[in-house]
């Protein structure tokens, strides 16, 4: 009789604990469900420092967002504190009366271009300078792979990251920001006025341009390469542009150029780190395929963009443009079997006059660079310091006789 009471003992020790155990099991389960519909475990790889980047539609994180509502806009917090930390005392706070003023309420009349979070406007200040003045609105278009439109999120953090940037980087081959705006919703930036357009508008739109010469558009890949240097090499800490491309190449009247438009631009990797993990970014046809691919930021994602901008100046044709049967193509995959074949010739921009035998090395010898900025894997691709390198022996060659080989 003991031996029986003993066993059943046993046998409801058994199903106790069992039992006990599954109802842990599903208790912790549920919690963890719990905690992942609540956000506890959002990753938002996009969001790195200060900069954000919006949340896929759909994602745990945008649906978090939509149930708690609308947040205070991170414009409330920022730009003061930029001022109060250091940043930036050189800049000017201007009214929005002034400018509504000096753009006559922001006409069609005054605008002459779009930016990475609104529309830029041309005015004259009481002072005499000429400036670009750029407004966030409503209907900017993002410049996010896959095309989605800005919140305002996001056009409030490209409004912050040109305002940071620009307010601590010093650099003749980079556009000078005046100083800003902030009255109620506005978000207004004030640059010097760069007179001669953009590099997109002289490869692609006028009919007349300054650069028909290989002398003056191997000057202006220099000066863009060595605005870009300085953010990668001399900023501390170092910048990631993230969207180059010849309409944020800007000129002047002397033909001297300047890198503008850091709304998408980013901090590099910290020392210990090889690259910044987060969504794509940028424009079809100027985007890293590597950095698309593997959600990889580093400054080589960069040196792509820059390459495909040297293909432009070469060749005359857009990013994307599209070939004699109406397809679209890509510069690259067209332009860059020539070069290798050594048949650059074929496809150089024909409203330039052809090289003369001073100036043809250094045009192969920029096509070589070019294509290997845009080889797919970027730890093949040289880096900015590099590039300026050999753009600066580029341009010695055109003004004198060519003397030297395609390796360093």
């Amino acid at each position: 009789m003991p031996s029986q009471w003993n066993t059943r003992n046993v046998a409801f020790l058994v199903v106790g604990c069992v039992g006990s155990l599954m109802m842990l099991r599903v208790l912790v389960i549920m919690f963890l469900k719990y905690c992942k519909i609540r956000g506890c475990r959002v990753h938002d790889s996009g969001r790195l420092d200060e900069v954000g980047t919006p949340p896929q539609q759909g994602s745990q994180a945008s649906q978090v967002q939509d149930q708690l509502g609308p947040q205070p806009s991170i414009l409330e917090k920022r730009p003061s504190k930029f001022l109060s930390m250091g940043n930036g005392g050189h800049l000017e706070e201007f009214s929005l009366q002034v400018l509504l003023l000096v753009t006559n309420n922001f006409s069609e009349e005054h605008k002459i271009g779009t930016g990475s979070f609104g529309s830029v406007y041309h005015a004259t200040l009481d002072d005499g300078r000429e400036v670009a003045i750029k407004r966030a609105e409503a209907s900017a278009s993002s410049s996010y792979a896959g095309g989605s439109k800005y919140r305002q999120e996001d056009k409030d953090s490209a409004f912050l990251n040109e305002l940071d940037f620009l307010s601590r980087l010093n650099h003749k081959n980079l556009v000078t920001l005046f100083g800003y705006c902030e009255d109620n919703n506005e978000r207004v930036l004030v640059f010097e006025y760069m007179n001669n357009g953009t590099l997109h508008d002289h490869l692609h739109k006028l009919e007349t341009s300054s650069l028909i010469s290989w002398t003056a558009r191997i000057k202006v890949a220099l000066d863009a390469a060595r605005g870009i240097e300085y953010l990668h090499e001399y900023a501390v800490p170092a910048v990631i542009h993230r969207d180059i491309k010849s309409s944020n190449i800007l000129l002047d009247t002397n033909g001297n150029a300047k890198v503008s438009d850091f709304g998408l631009s980013l901090m590099g990797p910290q020392e210990d780190e090889s690259h910044l993990s987060l969504r794509a970014a940028g424009t079809v046809g100027y985007m890293d395929p590597e950095y698309y691919r593997l959600q990889q930021l580093t400054t080589k994602s960069d040196v792509y963009s820059f390459g495909v901008m040297m293909l432009e100046l070469l060749s005359g044709y857009k990013a994307i443009h599209k070939n004699e049967n109406g397809v679209p193509r890509n510069v690259v995959d067209f332009v860059v079997p020539y070069i290798v074949q050594d048949e650059i010739h074929r496809v150089l921009d024909g409203r330039v006059p052809p090289p003369t035998p001073f100036e043809i090395e250094a045009v192969s010898y920029v096509g070589y660079l070019a294509a290997d900025c845009t080889t797919l894997e970027g730890r093949d691709r040289p880096t900015m310091t590099e590039i300026v390198n050999n753009l600066e022996r580029a341009l010695q060659a055109c003004l004198t006789t060519p003397n030297f080989s395609r390796s360093n």
